[in-house]
């Protein structure tokens, strides 16, 4: 017999986790999702005899009301709330029945804390997408519908297991408290790189507030500005934390302008910002029972040393409401350099994560060559233990499960493959054409630039258009300027999913067209999806509606396709996304009318005005392009410099 669960009250933000989510496909900018307190997550379904990562139910404040039409056993874990069976009162972290027929009812969290776990024996039987059951909400897809629950849903209980459930052990219940400490570990971008000594130290010694924006994409928190050690961030953007873009591992802690944000399971895979520490993965579940208002103290401990995430007991350190630690590594997260033809310098970014960086910090295709030889190599070699490979501009991070692939044996491993790779000089690849109509200056982003001016900040030096800012910052003569070298380049995809969904980082071939902008401070709330914009020298499409902060230019058609069928128009093979690394995106301009029927087509199934060609990309060829148009190449730069410099100067006259 089947057993069935009505909704009746949703709660909020009611979804379908499963642990540990989608792996695999982070390169693409796909985020894990999952519970976002893993831990209660995971011992509520071992109470009740599942799979650790059996799906259930993440509610956040309020929770549901749920109607059973057959007896089942359920564990609520998480922070405190009310649970009543058929109203009669019940206990967190225990197995309890509810009897056929019954109503489960999980009332509003009291605190501390602030998200709560419905697991239930046998688990939900939710289909899977991408290899996970899990929900990502602003991608609409996995758990139900792609969304959180509502009054009248139905969902069905899997299969029961042949364990026996038995209560959470008291000493493996996890402390919530309204002040934390977290474990976090040194890198990757530390001091005195990008960082001062005092903005650590002020790192470490400061209670930061947890601010009311806050949700499963990253924790938004309040403190002090960083004094910062550069004054801007060259051709990554005007402001000091622009860094070529590069993958975040979740948990790092992400200074998007002078703002810091906690990134969380449904967070970006990849961006252009710094981060000077990442929370240990043992310690990631805390970032799901931060509430507004709550405080923060980050404590650096060493990333071999800290505890491991598999860990559900007290091994896991979770039930000690404070860090015990007599430092961090000392190293401000670089574990080695390595000098040679091309430089490596090897990061750390969590205790799971290695961040891979040739070379200086500038725009060179070259070095994203050396990036896309050590990728391939890896991804053949595939070593047990390595669980996912992100590259960015001019870095790859190797996620490891450490338990299994420790960081100084990848280390050991990165540095044997460095030495068979080669000079990477000459590569060549496939690299489709793609052409995609652009609707300039649409409707959508003009009005995502007047959200930001009501609701967050109105003086901006971007407002109250961004392309007029572009074109100052250029120092090119009119918009039209701005039009014609936007229409005229052809940008290389360099990365996937900055700022999700298999969303392009891509940059011009041609120098005379990189228009370099810096990225918004704060960053936007919302941004259309498939929105255009540049930050620094790459522009970006937009995959969904979400945050984002690059000077926008326009709009496009569909870069992800959510009909999820095996084929749709230009999307092949069963894929999602549309694009794929080294592919050459050039623009045709629409109104935006047409943009919007093109939408409506691509949504359809059909072309949506998407023109592929076959083709490759010849990195030789390209050097010799560059060396037949140095000097044009730097005359531009040489106006573009006086530029950027005169902007930053008022900017800075401004206090922006």
């Amino acid at each position: 017999m089947t057993t069935k669960i009505t909704v009746e009250r949703p709660g909020m933000l009611t979804t379908v986790q499963d642990y540990p989510g989608r792996v695999g496909y982070w390169q693409i900018g796909v985020p894990p999702s999952g519970p976002m307190d893993d831990l209660s997550f995971r011992l509520g379904n071992v109470a009740l005899g599942n799979d650790e990562g059996t799906p259930g139910l993440e509610t956040t404040m309020a929770g549901p009301a749920l109607r059973f039409t057959d007896s089942a056993e359920v564990c609520v874990t998480g922070a405190p709330v009310s649970v009543r069976v058929d109203g009669v009162v019940v206990p967190q972290w225990r197995p309890v029945t509810v009897p056929a027929g019954g109503l489960l009812d999980i009332g509003t969290v009291a605190g501390p804390g602030l998200r709560a776990y419905v697991l239930v024996r046998g688990g939900l039987d939710i289909p899977e997408f991408l290899g996970s059951a899990s929900t990502f909400t602003l991608g609409t897809f996995g758990g139900h519908e792609g969304r959180t629950l509502r009054e009248s849903d139905v969902l069905v209980v899997g299969d029961l297991g042949t364990r026996t459930p038995t209560p959470v052990p008291a000493e493996h219940v996890p402390a919530l408290g309204t002040r934390w400490e977290i474990a976090v570990t040194e890198g990757p971008h530390g001091a005195p790189e990008f960082f001062t000594r005092t903005d650590i130290d002020t790192l470490y010694a400061t209670d930061y507030e947890v601010h009311f924006n806050s949700d499963r994409t990253g924790v938004r928190l309040i403190g002090p500005k960083p004094q910062w050690a550069r004054a801007d961030g060259g051709e990554a953007g005007l402001h000091p934390s622009n860094i070529h873009d590069n993958a975040y591992s979740v948990g790092a802690l992400d200074f998007t302008g002078d703002t810091p944000i906690l990134l969380g399971p449904d967070g970006p895979s990849l961006g252009g910002f710094v981060c000077p520490v990442t929370v240990a993965a043992a310690d990631r579940w805390k970032l799901g029972q931060l509430a507004p208002g709550n405080t923060v103290r980050f404590v650096p401990v060493r990333g071999g040393q800290a505890a491991s995430r598999r860990e559900l007991g007290v091994a896991r350190r979770a039930g000690l409401s404070l860090v015990n630690s007599a430092g961090g590594d000392g190293d401000d997260g670089v574990i080695a350099r390595r000098d040679g033809h091309t430089p490596v310098t090897y990061r750390r970014s969590g205790d799971d994560n290695v961040l891979v960086e040739y070379g200086d910090m500038t725009l060179d295709l070259a070095l994203r060559a050396r990036v896309h030889a050590l990728h391939q190599r890896l991804d053949t070699d595939r070593p047990r233990g390595l669980l996912e490979l992100t590259p960015g501009i001019r870095s790859l991070q190797v996620k490891v499960d450490p338990d299994v692939l420790s960081v100084p044996t990848l280390l050991g491993l990165l540095a044997e493959v460095e030495d068979t790779i080669g000079d990477s000089d000459e590569l060549e690849v496939a690299s489709r054409e793609v052409r995609l109509p652009l609707s300039w200056d649409d409707p959508a982003t003009r009005e995502a630039i007047q959200r930001y001016m009501h609701g967050v900040r109105s003086d901006a030096p971007w407002c109250p258009w961004n392309i007029e800012f572009i074109r100052r910052m250029n120092g090119l003569d009119t918009v039209a300027d701005v039009f014609d070298t936007v229409f005229a380049a052809e940008y290389m995809v360099l990365g996937l999913g900055d700022v999700y969904l298999g969303a392009p980082v891509a940059t011009p071939l041609d120098p005379r067209h990189r228009l370099v902008t810096t990225k918004y401070n704060p960053a936007r709330t919302w941004t259309p999806e498939n929105a255009v914009g540049i930050g620094g020298a790459y522009l970006c499409i937009y995959g969904m509606e979400g945050p984002g902060g690059y000077q926008f230019v326009g709009r496009t058609t569909q870069v992800w396709n959510h009909r999820h069928s095996q084929s749709a128009g230009p999307f092949e093979n069963g894929t999602p996304w549309l694009l794929r690394f080294f592919d050459r995106i050039s623009w045709y301009p629409v109104d935006p009318e047409e943009l919007l029927d093109l939408r409506a087509d691509l949504a359809a199934g059909r072309g949506g005005g998407v023109d592929i060609t076959e083709s490759t990309f010849s990195l030789a060829e390209h050097r010799k392009f560059l060396s037949r148009n140095t000097e044009s190449i730097d005359a531009f730069r040489a106006v573009q410099s006086v530029a950027f410099a005169q902007e930053r100067g008022r900017w800075e006259a401004g206090g922006a």
